[in-house]
């Protein structure tokens, strides 16, 4: 079953905050407009801000401030692009206006156009280049392209600046999970509860209890899920890492509560549904086991919980109907060796070990090199 569960993703940086302006003498009733539009800014009464920015571009066409003005509260609004007019339409008159390069990039990397947010925060960086909250945030878009090296250069260098730097730590620990460098992740990460392990976000705390499940230290990984929890009963991360801790120990048992606590909050998540009707499965409750696959298959068809129902019939003795099952399952999914030695299996179980060889023979036709197929093979033949 693929993992739904990577990494918790935030921020490398805190928003931009709205800055008023710095007026100059040329017009009061501009000036005090700029402070006026800026301070409804800050309530959130975006509306009324843009009127008052519009209201300097009727007295000065190209006013810095409006323009820029005019660009937050679009970005506050998420309308990006309209955004973006406004920015570049500042930089051209105003070539160099640092809060509209810093908002032009952030609207880039709104729409996820990472490459031109970097150029742009790079013209940023030539005016400032020990802005921790840019070279965060230029360091956070090369992580995105997967650009390793550059994107931790930055990350060290604002850690050089300031050492124990939050959103350089956090951007650290995505960059080595992203790379499935899952100990330096948990390197940096545990630093972040090491400096305030009091009031640690639960983010980083799901974070690294995922760095175990991966490392499958699960043990370890729990204790990191429960602190979530406990600041968080309903959080879908810790509930999800707790279950399937318990599930990598082979306690399905305990696994079964949270799974469950999960569905209480989203009854339709098919593939919890799933790991749910797994865990009865193992504890050998195939009757609940069963009812959970179905609800699954109500909602779509589901591999997984066809496989479940497969395997359900197989511990029930029923063989012929789960060759039936996984038959139809080998078919659509011809790559999935777990299929074949499942099915192998029902047949080694009916003393049909010919079968059993053909079918695992089929799948190495496919020409993929497998151990845990070779292995079987081998352990059919030695009967």
């Amino acid at each position: 079953m693929s993992d739904v569960v990577k990494s918790e993703e935030f921020d490398a940086a805190p928003e931009q905050d709205f800055v008023v302006p710095k007026t100059d003498d040329s017009s009061t009733e501009i000036s005090e407009l700029s402070k006026k539009g800026y301070q409804l800014l800050k309530e959130n009464r975006t509306d009324d801000a843009i009127d008052a920015f519009k209201k300097i571009l009727e007295l000065e066409e190209n006013n810095n401030y409006a323009l820029v003005g005019l660009g937050d509260s679009e970005r506050k609004r998420f309308h990006f692009k309209d955004a973006i007019v406004y920015y570049s339409k500042c930089l051209s008159c105003h070539p160099g206006n640092n809060y509209a390069l810093f908002g032009l990039a952030d609207c880039y990397k709104a729409i996820n156009q990472y490459h031109k947010a970097i150029e742009i925060w790079e013209q940023y960086l030539i005016h400032d280049d020990r802005n921790i909250t840019v070279l965060t945030r230029v360091a956070d878009a090369y992580r995105k392209i997967r650009d390793f090296k550059k994107s931790k250069s930055l990350y060290l260098r604002v850690l050089e600046m300031e050492e124990n730097n939050a959103y350089a730590l956090i951007g650290l620990g995505h960059l080595h999970y992203d790379f499935k460098e899952y100990k330096d992740a948990l390197f940096y990460w545990t630093r972040m509860v090491d400096v305030n392990p009091e009031h640690v976000d639960i983010r980083v705390l799901t974070s690294i209890g995922n760095c175990h499940r991966k490392l499958k230290t699960f043990e370890k990984g729990l204790p990191y899920f429960e602190k979530a929890l406990d600041k968080d009963p309903r959080n879908f991360y810790a509930l999800f890492g707790i279950a399937d801790c318990y599930r990598g120990l082979n306690q399905q048992f305990r696994s079964i509560e949270y799974w469950n606590r999960i569905l209480e909050i989203d009854p339709k998540n098919k593939v919890i549904l799933t790991r749910t009707g797994d865990a009865y499965r193992n504890t050998g409750d195939y009757k609940t086991a069963t009812e959970y696959y179905n609800r699954a298959m109500d909602i779509d068809f589901d591999v997984y919980a066809a496989l479940g129902l497969a395997l359900i019939c197989k511990g029930e003795g029923r063989y012929e109907e789960a060759i039936e099952r996984l038959t139809k399952l080998v078919r659509d999914d011809q790559k999935n060796f777990r299929l074949y030695i499942d099915l192998a299996d029902c047949y080694v179980k009916m003393n049909k070990k010919q079968n059993a060889l053909d079918i695992l023979a089929q799948f190495q036709s496919l020409g993929i090199r497998n151990q845990a197929i070779n292995e079987y093979v081998n352990q059919v033949k030695a009967m």
